[in-house]
This record gives structure tokens, C-alpha cells and sequence, in this order.
């Protein structure tokens, strides 16, 4: 495994998809048009096992985002330093061009779980929140993006509307935003917030990357969650709410995702393809 930096790493531009394993061989098979693949980084934090050979393999064809799930940076314990080396390390080889984790936490003290976890929106919380992106950005000596996260319920204590928070921890911290269109649709539906409040206020400037995937429902009697399971095509609702986004922020790169029950590599251009028209359309409506 080389151990070289691919450099430089180009500027993102148009709609990406998720490299999953399940398409590594179609995707070398047959190079599709796709501008650009998304990664979580810690699949491939082995450098010599069988995930970074095909990964080096298919990085030589594709420019890469990094999207994490274990920096836990909403954590009241500082980041896990041997998780961060480790990043570095995956930096270093595929040279990401952009890098991005959650608003969440999923470490304390040693302990890992196996999930993304909420936090309070109260200014304790984002005292820690900035002090561990700020830990990871100096580290890595470059800019992160935050996503917003999917919720099912709210903190009592929370005393800070998410878009807000959001809008803070870019203030204080200096990073950037990865907006997830899905996740936003899901949490307004959930807890009855405006998606147009949401979107106005977060800062435009700061958002360098869109994510749309599914949601599954879940209904007990009167009640109807909606939960991101990216486990289905992007539902009506959320390519409207996505043509109303890229008419305010229309040369950010957009992501399909897809992470549980992995379809053929085609549904997912196929997904790609929509949001692909959906640009299209809107650059039109935005020329005239």
C-alpha cells in the first residue's frame, strides 16, 4: 500500500454517490460518469487490507470526500487521539477534499457505541462541541464540516433552536457545513419546526456540501416518526425541499446516500440522475 499523498485534491462539483463495497468491482468494471465518492474513512483506516487496495484502486479514477463517524465530537472527553492519527494517516494517502463528521457523540472514557448520538442544544454543550472541532482542525490542519443530525425527540434542557446552534458552532469554531436536505426534512416533520426558518438562518457561506438519502416511517397507534435510515430513494417531499436549497446555494456538491439495504449501483445513478435535473432546472428557472 503506498503510502504516498495524492495531491492535490480538486474542488468538488455536482452530484456524488457513496462508495459502498457492494460496488467496488462495478464501479471499477465500468468508471461511471460520477463526478466525485464519499467514504467514511474509518473502513479504510488499515492501511495493506483488501478496503484500502480497492479503495487506492478506484481513488486513481475519482476525487474523494471523507465523511467520519467515529470523531464523537460532541463528547464531553477530548477526542480520541489515536482515532485522530488514524485520520491523518487516511488524509495523507487519499488527500479527501473535503472532510466532515456529525453534530453528535458516540465515545466517553474508552466506552464506544455504535451509533450517532444527540446532544443537548445548551451552551455547555457547545463549549465542548467547538473545543473538540477546534482539537481536530488543528490536528489535521485544515477545515471540517459539521452535519446537522436526524432527531426523534428533544432535550428538555436544550435551550438553543438547532439552527441556531449550528450557526454558532461555525462562528466559534471556524468550520464549515455539510447540510443534510434529508435530515433536515426528517427533524422539522418530527418535532413541527419550519423548514424555511431552518434553512434562512443557517449561514449559506459556510455549507460546502449537500446530503440527500431516504427515511423509513415508523407509526405506533397516533404516532408517526420519521426515522434516516438511508435505506431508500429520496422521497417527493425531500427533492422539493432540495430544488428550494440549491436555489439558494447552487454550486455546492451534492450526495446521494445509501447505507442499508444497498441497491444495484444503477438505482443509485439513477438517483444521482434526478438530482443532476433538478440543477438543471433550477439554473434555468434562476437564468430566465
Amino acid at each position: 500500500m503506498s503510502e504516498r499523498i495524492v495531491s492535490p485534491a480538486p474542488s468538488l462539483t455536482g452530484v456524488g454517490i457513496g462508495l459502498r463495497h457492494p460496488h467496488f468491482q462495478d464501479i471499477l468494471d465500468t468508471q461511471p460518469e460520477i463526478p466525485w465518492l464519499e467514504v467514511h474513512p474509518e473502513n479504510y483506516f488499515f492501511p495493506g487490507s483488501s478496503a484500502c487496495h480497492w479503495l487506492e484502486a478506484i481513488r486513481a479514477h475519482y476525487p474523494l470526500s471523507a465523511h467520519c463517524v467515529g470523531l464523537s465530537l460532541g463528547s464531553a472527553t477530548p477526542v480520541d487521539m489515536e482515532h485522530l492519527a488514524s485520520l491523518q494517516g487516511f488524509i495523507e494517502r487519499y488527500a479527501p477534499s473535503l472532510v466532515s463528521d456529525h453534530l453528535s457523540w458516540s465515545a466517553v472514557d474508552g466506552t464506544f457505541l455504535p451509533d450517532l448520538l444527540p446532544l443537548p442544544y445548551t451552551e455547555e454543550a457547545l463549549t465542548v462541541l467547538c473545543r473538540n472541532i477546534s482539537q481536530v482542525q488543528e490536528s489535521l490542519n485544515r477545515q471540517i464540516l459539521i452535519e446537522n443530525p436526524s432527531s426523534y425527540a428533544q432535550f428538555a434542557a436544550s435551550s438553543i433552536p438547532e439552527w441556531e446552534f449550528l450557526k454558532e458552532v461555525v462562528k466559534r469554531s471556524g468550520c464549515g457545513l455539510l447540510l443534510d436536505v434529508n435530515n433536515v426534512y426528517v427533524s422539522c416533520q418530527n418535532h413541527g419546526w419550519n423548514s424555511d426558518v431552518y434553512l434562512e438562518a443557517l449561514p449559506h457561506e459556510a455549507v460546502q456540501e449537500l446530503h440527500l438519502a431516504g427515511f423509513s416511517i415508523s407509526i405506533e397507534g397516533n404516532d408517526r416518526l420519521l426515522i434516516d435510515t438511508h435505506s431508500a430513494p429520496v422521497t417527493p417531499e425531500v427533492w422539493e425541499l432540495y430544488a428550494q436549497v440549491i436555489r439558494k446555494l447552487p454550486n455546492v456538491p451534492t450526495l446521494i446516500e445509501w447505507d442499508k439495504d444497498i441497491p444495484p449501483l444503477a438505482t443509485l445513478l439513477a438517483e444521482k440522475q434526478k438530482a443532476e435535473a433538478i440543477a438543471r432546472e433550477e439554473s434555468v428557472h434562476q437564468a430566465t
